[in-house]
């Protein structure tokens, strides 16, 4: 089977499955960060070296409501102090890769824990796993053009490496393909702009909370059977 071997995911839908269920908010996040653990580990089987989450955009942590802005700090919080530690991170040699204003609009407590889990699986090369926390792709291209107008030595010419080089994801390869859950199939603060470029497109009904491992290996599959042109 032909994988894709740069998958992100845009896990909308906590909310709604909160009000679907009669819950409150915050517990739509929680049923969220387990669907998470589990997509995550069925990547891992199915040999995805590269897997990014849309953790939180910035909006999503200075525009919401401070309870709830305050809920999933502290998600983040207990999610990266287990992810620091999980046998599976480690038997994998799974890099714990961060992206996005997190060290800016983030507490203290939870920036603590984030570091840990970078600190702890820093020599890793098997596996990327990437959460953009507190992130927006348009923030990312502005700031990648202000560090090349910024640089002391000037290049000649501007191309797509010299771009690509200046942005937070320059370590990362070119997206292969986006799922978004949630069932609203729109684009969201320019998300990985330039990364996503020829990437296929998923976008499912289901609410992130109920995303189910069976879903995402059908997705998988669909890709192995579409032709990815490049635009010939």
């Amino acid at each position: 089977m032909k994988l894709p071997q740069h998958v992100v995911i845009i896990p909308d839908g906590n909310r709604r499955w909160a009000k679907k269920n009669n819950k409150q908010s915050f517990l739509g996040h929680m049923e969220g960060a387990k669907t998470t653990k589990k997509i995550l580990e069925k990547a891992l089987n199915l040999n995805i070296p590269y897997l990014t989450f849309w953790g939180c955009s910035i909006n999503n942590v200075t525009k919401r409501p401070l309870s709830e802005a305050n809920f999933l700090f502290k998600i983040f919080e207990q999610y990266f102090k287990k992810i620091a530690t999980d046998k599976i991170i480690h038997d994998n040699r799974v890099k714990i890769n961060v992206l996005g204003r997190w060290e800016t609009l983030f507490p203290e407590k939870t920036k603590n824990q984030i570091r840990k889990a970078i600190k702890a699986t820093e020599k890793y090369d098997r596996f990327v796993l990437t959460f953009l926390l507190a992130y927006s792709g348009t923030d990312e291209m502005i700031e990648a053009i202000k560090k090349i107008v910024n640089a002391e030595n000037k290049p000649p010419l501007i191309g797509g490496e010299l771009i690509k080089n200046n942005l937070w994801t320059h370590n990362l390869p070119p997206v292969d393909l986006v799922i978004r859950t949630g069932g609203e199939p729109h684009w969201s603060a320019g998300l990985m702009m330039w990364d996503v470029a020829e990437a296929a497109l998923h976008f499912t009904k289901t609410l992130w909370p109920d995303f189910s491992i069976e879903e995402f290996e059908n997705v998988i599959e669909n890709y192995d059977k579409t032709e990815r042109r490049f635009g010939k």
